[in-house]
């Protein structure tokens, strides 16, 4: 059976980096566009990882609720 956990640590990890992105940004003229970039690179790189590790989960999935 297919785990839900590595999605879920995935995920915590990439809203504790984006948390400190806000964060920890230095202030300036240009901090709006910095955090915004790190953001979207971020959430960006973690749906790639995500569609990638369900997209191989798909064959097993579909054989589990076959059998069932």
């Amino acid at each position: 059976m297919p785990s839900i956990l590595p999605v879920l640590f995935a995920f915590a990890g990439t809203a504790g980096l984006m948390t400190a992105a806000a964060l920890f940004v230095p202030k300036g003229p240009q901090q709006v566009t910095i955090r915004t970039a790190l953001m979207l690179t971020l959430a960006s790189c973690y749906l790639m990882w995500m569609v990638t590790y369900m997209a191989q989960l798909n064959p097993l999935i579909g054989m589990w609720f076959k059998d069932a």
